[in-house]
């Protein structure tokens, strides 16, 4: 091993295989990016199983994680600053076969993605009582439509494609919880182990900003990246899904950003959804 190859520090990055992330990653898994000694590495998995990663074993440097989960990692784990998915006044969707209305949703048996999802737990903030099967992602759209459960709780793309395949709407949790809480709804994060110390925690946070604006920049060339995980969007609706979570927001939070994530895991903790309260911080 020579004196160069040992200044280097390599940092592990794990996100989900999703058109939005790849966006937002683009800079960094590209090179375009550069960070002087340092080496960034990207593993891709769906999110629920980046989730428990990052609470059984706190597998990776930086790994992207739903909102819901971060109580259960934050003693390994702090929030970066920056990363963030957020819904302005839209987000994850129950949808079904026929018409729903709010009050049939309680009484409705549920596939959802994951229960560390912030789609779960938003759901549950809606519905206390409701009944909830998880199924990986991308069969709840098809298990609705054969019959095997009344409603599917639907993220990533699948909020832009349902309709195409009969579904209809039956509630929108990010225009409920702006109706609620008049704050946008924060979905997912980054987060980044806390061993590696606060300068490298900064360092590389300010590197996933930097990759971040260099796509927004470069918009064309980081959606034609992206579009190789949009799962079959065509460009125009990879290019609308990829502005609804990849924008100014991703780029700092705001006030009423952190605002949202912190009253949303309190709400959570409050009404003995998440057993731990959370204690919300971040980098950079």
């Amino acid at each position: 091993m020579t004196a160069t190859t040992a200044a280097i520090q390599e940092i592990s990055i794990a996100h989900s295989p999703d058109s939005d992330d790849a966006f937002m990653f683009y800079g960094l898994a590209t090179n375009k990016v550069r960070v002087p000694g340092f080496k960034f590495t990207h593993t891709l998995t769906d999110i629920e199983t980046l989730n428990h990663r990052a609470i059984d074993d706190a597998f990776y440097d930086v790994t992207a994680i739903s909102f819901h989960a971060y109580p259960y990692m934050q003693q390994n784990y702090t929030l970066m600053a920056c990363g963030g998915s957020v819904g302005e006044g839209y987000g994850p969707m129950v949808v079904a076969m026929r018409k729903l209305s709010h009050d049939d949703i309680p009484r409705t048996r549920i596939a959802v993605p994951g229960t560390l999802t912030t789609a779960y737990l938003t759901l549950k903030l809606f519905a206390p009582e409701v009944e909830t099967v998880t199924v990986p992602f991308d069969k709840i759209i098809p298990a609705v439509v054969s019959g095997e459960f009344d409603a599917g709780l639907i993220i990533h793309e699948g909020q832009l494609t349902y309709a195409n395949e009969g579904l209809v709407k039956a509630l929108d949790l990010g225009a409920w919880w702006r109706e609620q809480t008049r704050l946008p709804l924060p979905l997912g994060g980054n987060a980044i182990r806390r061993s590696l110390g606060r300068e490298t925690m900064l360092t590389t946070t300010n590197a996933l900003r930097d990759s971040i604006q260099h796509a927004l920049t470069h918009r064309e060339e980081a959606l034609t990246y992206a579009l190789q995980f949009a799962r079959d969007l065509d460009p125009t609706l990879a290019n609308q899904f990829v502005g609804m979570y990849v924008n100014e927001r991703t780029l700092n939070y705001g006030e009423d950003g952190r605002e949202a994530i912190r009253k949303l895991l309190q709400m959570g903790f409050e009404r003995g959804i998440i057993p731990h309260q959370a204690a919300v911080d971040f980098v950079g």
